[in-house]
Parts: structure tokens; sequence; C-alpha cells
């Protein structure tokens, strides 16, 4: 008669338990997706370098030699990759008395929870610390700021002089800024805003300011400007893991060279029985990073 070995136990158990884990993980709001650009990776940390650009032609005057420039790496962006990880165990006794299907599915789906999550506040955060000076990008400056250093223009702002909170108004002199910005040669960038990020606090405010056909809070029956120009296309999205409740961010069409979310391997999942006590241990885990390159793909406030 055959005999049903430990590790033969685990191979027929390894099958329930991935299905029901890959189903409660797909079902999980990747809102992380509406603000960072996905790419893959192969190594251990990935590098984004800034090259500056040429600066504006000149005149050649007739029977004079043509003038040259050079090209420079000014800054590089760096993201490393983290592993995120997390296990339950069954027990011995719960595997022999037949509770897998009670205890799995429950211990699954709250794994597949905390591993979503994590990936969700892991990418929030790069805009819940968009802000400080501790959490500096490429160019040794916070991603929003005033004062973002560059080659002959001076510092460069994605951030007004006065922060201020989310209004038809703060909303009117981003997309002018936006409008304004330059490279590091003091040539204009030709970049619109596309989408405006939010927390769920402020999910009314932009409602009423991006879908109203007239001016919120005005009996002239003026247009509404941002509304009839179409100035953020994709609308807004609310981020249920952002922590500041009057922050607000615009995402530029600069997001695929900005903000960025490097997946080095994607999330694996594995079981293995455990010599001494008999349990039965499940793991999942992945490895990515996120961060920002380019600081001309966002624009933002932290709240007045």
């Amino acid at each position: 008669m055959a005999v049903i070995s430990r590790s033969q136990l685990a191979k027929e158990l390894e099958p329930g338990l991935h299905a029901l884990f890959g189903l409660e993980y797909s079902r999980w709001e990747k809102e992380h997706e509406e603000i960072f650009a996905s790419e893959t990776s192969n190594r251990a940390f990935e590098e984004e370098v800034l090259l500056t650009g040429f600066k504006g032609a000149s005149v050649k005057a007739e029977g004079s030699s043509v003038g040259y420039d050079s090209s420079s790496e000014l800054w590089t962006a760096r993201y490393t990759h983290e592993t995120i990880a997390l296990a339950f165990a069954i027990t011995e006794e719960a595997v022999e008395d037949n509770l897998y299907d009670t205890l799995s599915k429950r211990y699954t789906a709250a794994l597949a929870r905390s591993m979503a999550y994590t990936k969700q506040v892991k990418g929030a955060n790069v805009l819940n610390n968009a802000f400080s000076s501790s959490f500096p990008g490429g160019d040794a400056k916070a991603l929003i700021t005033t004062d973002h250093p560059s080659l002959e223009a001076g510092d460069l702002a994605n951030e007004p002089t006065t922060a201020t909170d989310l209004s038809e108004t703060s909303l009117e002199n981003a997309m002018i800024s936006i409008g304004g910005f330059v490279d590091d040669r003091n040539i204009p960038v030709a970049v619109q805003a596309r989408k405006l990020v939010i927390p769920k606090d402020l999910a009314f405010t932009a409602q009423r300011i991006l879908k109203s056909d007239l001016r919120v809070g005005s009996a002239d029956n003026d247009t509404n400007a941002l509304k009839s120009m179409n100035m953020l296309p994709e609308g807004y999205v609310v981020n249920h893991y952002l922590t500041d409740t009057d922050a607000f961010f615009i995402l530029t069409d600069l997001r695929e060279s900005g903000l960025k979310m490097f997946q080095r391997r994607p999330l694996k999942t594995s079981m293995e029985p455990d010599f001494e006590t008999g349990n039965m241990r499940f793991k999942a885990s992945e490895r990515y990073s996120f961060g920002f390159s380019d600081w001309r793909c966002i624009f933002g406030s932290p709240g007045a």
C-alpha cells in the first residue's frame, strides 16, 4: 500500500491555495496604476540619468565657423527594489482534521489583502512625502518644491509659491504654471496637465469644480473654463492611501518619464512542510520599487 508523504500532501494542497490567493489578489483595486507608469527590471536597482539638451541655435555669419554646444549628465535617479513578503502556517493537526478549506480560505484572503495593501501604501507614499526634503530625488530636492536646480534656467518650481487649497483659482494657476515649464536650458517644454489626484476628502470639491458647466459659487453664468477647455482630459481620481486631507496633485503627460514603478519580480507564492512541527507553511512575496525621475511629471500643493 502506498504511503502519502508530507511532501506529497503539500503538493496536493498547494494548487487550492494558489487559486484562492490569485482570485483574492486580482479583485483588489490597484490605485497605484492611476499614478505610476509600470516597467520591469532584472537588476537590484534601476537608474535614470537626466541629460541636458542643447541651447537655442545661433545665427551663423557668412564665412564663419559654426558654433558647437555640448550636453551633460546633471543627475541620476535611482530605484532600489524592495522585497515585500508575508507568510502563514497551518498546523499539522488542522490538516489532519480536514480544516484545510475553512482555514486556508480565511488566511489566504487575509494574506492577499496584506500584500495588496502594502503595495498601495508604498506607491501613495511617493506623493505623501512629495513635499518633504527628507525624501529627495535625483536633483537632491523633494519631488514637489519651488527650487528645483537647473543648468541655465535658475530655480524651477512645480509647486505654488504660497500653498493653496483645491479651488477653481488654484487649478487655473496650476495650469498656467505647468504651461510655463522649461527644460534645464530654459527652453519651453510642451507639457500639459492630464489628471487630478486627490484624497477622498476632496472628491466633492473636485466634482463641483471639474464637472459643473458654469463657475462654482458664482451667479454670473460664467463658463467653467476648466471644463469647457478640457484642461484635465482624464478628470480626477481618488487615492484612498493619501494621508494629507487637503493636498492635491496634477499629473502631466510626462508621467511615463517621471513617476514609475519597477517590477523586479511579480507576486510569487510557495508552500512547504516544516519537518519539526509538521505545519504547512505558505508564503507570498514580490519585489518592486516606486519612485520618480523627471519632476515635470507632476504639480502639487500641500493645501493651505
